[in-house]
């Protein structure tokens, strides 16, 4: 069970920069990250994944590194860093973190040494051509930003190739001692105790854009060696992806279960804000079918919002339309045409019910689920911050000025605490939820508490149930000889919904938004409020019907 820890793990995802301030400079940093281990112990998290902390120009939120083996000085030091890992070993929290090779800084000293001397080692680590291959539109990653895959570089005579911003030359994995650089990388961090690596933008790192001799089977082989090596390192350690691909595609990267271990679930977060907006099980329906059957030790990371934004770019533009319509209907609230620069909250006007049903929806799914910092007390965003930055502000600790995050000076945080509104930090905190009952953090505690109770909904197999409600969606996760149903209703009514593909007998109530009527023996007709839900556990004595 230890080698697929993942599979019934809580993951929290904290940008180091932004979730706690422990000396006072304005910038959180890992004194205080490991302050607040015990909050994240409580919580019921169990694995955290830390955004890039490396030193850096931090021109894209540290995704620009000029040092893979060290420390952003304004988070901290080494020496922070394994005091946190230490800390956090004690209380059972693992650490995930960023493993950015896609691409690096133009800043780095690998890209200074390449453009300055074409004899250079490291000449090779990148991309140069003299007459670059025409761009294809569909692979620049911001295509508001940028209007080309290449730049030019007057003392290199040369463009590069860089398919987020031009600061950020793409490392050429076709190289043999990149490929050694980066398993060099994963071993270092490996030794100050990290579980695993989030593989930041993996769809771009293998299309072997612009290199002649590119092999498309040698580039994705690079997975394996990675696993390899990783294995050999740390037996249990784990391999998370970045991939938004089409289903198609997705084997690529689990392989034959040599590869990754864990993909972020693109494709069905997607669907699921689909049916959100539609208010119909029609959509998630369909996003579940669509996505490939998986070798049994990989595993669907679930998400509802991450640090980036919302992306919809496997809809059709009607279905993305949809959901802007619902959700952004305004410019400011869209970003690279094809994204929502939101968090949840504001996009539901606030609505609790809504809040809980998508959570709950996505805990309930099957594979592991993910939390972003602040979902837990329902943070907004600030759309009068340029793009990404709108969700990631500070951390919302108390009531106190910069919302407990910093004692430092406004105009020394990295961004600024939302002051304003229903979202404002003086509404919004943690130190207020702990005090009330009814408040969104303790439901999260006890979503939570109740999902690490459900090893079938990381382990299971999927069977969607059919209703006669199209509003309603209906699952059930078996595995060995226990089974979870979960039914949500999408919809703004209430509604009464039977269950009719399940021989299923005896469902027990184990979670719900509000005390139901039980179900009596057979009965498989459901109750539900307007956008209610209720997780079922089929009776052990009845096992034989998994």
């Amino acid at each position: 069970m230890k080698s697929v820890w993942y599979k019934d793990a809580i993951i929290y995802s904290l940008d180091v920069e932004t979730f706690m301030d422990g000396n006072g400079d304005g910038i959180g940093d890992f004194i205080g990250l490991t302050h607040q281990l015990n909050y994240l112990a409580g919580l019921g998290v169990t694995c955290l994944w830390l955004l890039p902390f490396y030193p850096s120009p931090n021109r894209d939120n540290g995704y620009d590194v000029t040092d893979y083996y060290n420390i952003d000085p304004r988070l901290g030091t080494l020496g922070d860093f394994v005091e946190f890992m230490h800390l956090a070993r004690e209380r059972g929290i693992r650490v995930l973190i960023d493993l950015v090779i896609n691409h690096t800084s133009d800043q780095h000293p690998w890209f200074q040494q390449s453009r300055a001397n074409p004899n250079s080692r490291y000449r090779d680590y990148y991309v140069w051509s003299k007459n670059p291959p025409e761009d294809d539109p569909s692979l620049i990653a911001f295509p508001t930003v940028e209007d080309s895959l290449w730049d030019y570089d007057e003392q290199a005579d040369a463009y590069y190739l860089h398919h987020f911003y031009k600061h950020q030359p793409d490392l050429n994995i076709t190289n043999q001692a990149v490929r050694e650089e980066i398993c060099k990388i994963m071993g270092f961090w490996l030794e100050l105790g990290v579980s695993g690596f989030r593989i930041d933008a993996a769809s771009f790192l293998i299309n072997g854009i612009g290199v002649p001799e590119a092999d498309q089977e040698n580039l994705q082989n690079f997975f394996d060696e990675m696993r390899g090596f990783l294995s050999s390192r740390q037996g249990d350690a784990v391999l998370l992806a970045e991939a938004n691909v089409p289903a198609e595609e997705i084997p690529t990267y689990f392989g034959q279960g040599n590869r990754i271990h864990l993909l972020f679930n693109f494709l069905l977060n997607q669907y699921m804000f689909l049916a959100l907006a539609r208010q119909a099980a029609e959509p998630l329906c369909y996003g579940l079918k669509t996505l490939p059957e998986i070798p049994a030790q990989c595993q669907w990371l679930n998400f509802v919002r991450h640090h980036d934004e919302l992306t919809l770019d496997r809809l059709s533009d009607s279905e993305m339309q949809e959901i802007f319509d619902a959700f952004a209907p305004e410019e400011n609230m869209q970003i690279f045409g094809r994204g929502i620069r939101r968090r949840l909250p504001p996009m539901f006007k606030g609505d609790r019910r809504r809040i809980e049903l998508t959570y709950s929806l996505m805990f309930s799914l099957p594979g592991t689920p993910l939390l972003r910092y602040g979902d837990e007390i329902g943070m907004g965003d600030d759309l009068s911050l340029p793009g990404r930055t709108s969700v990631r502000t500070p951390m919302q600790w108390s009531d106190e000025p910069n919302g407990g995050f910093s004692d430092a000076t406004s105009d020394q945080l990295p961004q600024p605490v939302i002051s304003g509104g229903k979202y404002s930090y003086k509404e919004v905190n943690v130190a207020q939820g702990q005090r009330d009952p009814t408040a969104l953090i303790n439901w999260i505690e006890r979503l939570v508490r109740i999902r690490k109770q459900c090893p079938e909904l990381g382990y299971g197999t999927l069977h969607i149930l059919e209703t006669d409600t199209p509003c309603v969606f209906a699952h059930c996760c078996a595995w060995s000889d226990r089974a979870v149903i979960a039914v949500h209703n999408l919809a703004d009514h209430d509604c009464t919904v039977t269950l009719k593909s399940t021989d299923y007998e005896h469902l027990f109530d184990l979670f719900g938004d509000r005390p139901y009527e039980s179900l009596n023996g057979d009965e498989k007709v459901v109750q539900l409020s307007p956008y209610g839900y209720r997780w079922f556990r089929v009776n052990r004595a009845h096992s034989e019907l998994l």
